[in-house]
């Protein structure tokens, strides 16, 4: 059995309610569960939430929440994998043994269908214990800068001070999107950044961190030009 779990606590503080805040004429989590359940790839998509609110919203596009996660594991401070652990163990309780997850955060309006598929396709043939989605730096990290404490600047590497761009390592972040993985490594607790995770890449251009109203705004301007293209 696979299943697809979107965290969507109540209380974020910068952008309000922003789990169910409308976005380009949608709740903003709607648009993962849709692409969840259009993906096929899920038995159940199951939203864990505190907030019966969500679970009314989530509920009304196609998806699961049969249960409220406990207030311990909804405050400012509580990191993803103890939430999906337990909605792991919440859902088995009911469904019976899972053999894949998928945590999808709420606020990936920019999620397709196809870079799940990938994401499961490479976590069954390359044998990994996990596979989410990264994309790369704008910029090279190695010639990144610092502002000291007297106001001035210096690089965190100043061994590539006259290294060509083109001869650095490229680099690449968590997309913060999806991560697939094994039951058992979700709940053993084994690291998603390590060797026996597999990384699937997309274009930075198709990845936004939705923190502040700014890059809520810049989201939808650029949601609106993709739809339109």
């Amino acid at each position: 059995m696979n299943v697809a779990i979107i965290p969507a606590r109540g209380g974020s503080k910068r952008i309000p309610r922003k789990n169910i805040k409308p976005f380009c004429g949608k709740p903003m989590i709607a648009w993962p569960i849709e692409a969840a359940r259009q993906s096929g790839l899920f038995d159940h998509v199951v939203v864990s939430t505190d907030d019966d609110e969500i679970a009314e919203v989530a509920t009304a596009f196609g998806a699961e929440a049969p249960f409220r996660r406990p207030a311990k594991l909804a405050d400012d401070y509580t990191a993803t994998r103890p939430v999906v652990n337990h909605a792991i163990e919440e859902i088995e309780w009911v469904h019976g043994r899972i053999q894949y997850a998928c945590t999808i955060y709420a606020t990936s309006p920019f999620l397709l269908v196809d870079d799940l598929k990938k994401g499961f396709d490479a976590l069954q043939e390359e044998s990994r214990d996990f596979a989410f989605s990264v994309a790369s730096y704008p910029y090279p990290i190695q010639r990144a800068l610092k502002v000291t404490d007297g106001g001035g600047v210096e690089m965190f590497h100043p061994e590539h001070r006259w290294t060509r761009s083109q001869d650095l390592e490229p680099a690449y972040h968590d997309a913060g999107q999806f991560y697939w993985g094994r039951r058992d490594a979700f709940l053993e607790n084994k690291p998603t950044f390590s060797s026996e995770s597999y990384p699937v890449i997309l274009p930075s251009w198709r990845v936004v961190d939705i923190d502040t109203p700014e890059d809520w705004t810049r989201a939808e301007h650029l949601f609106k030009s993709l739809m339109s293209a």
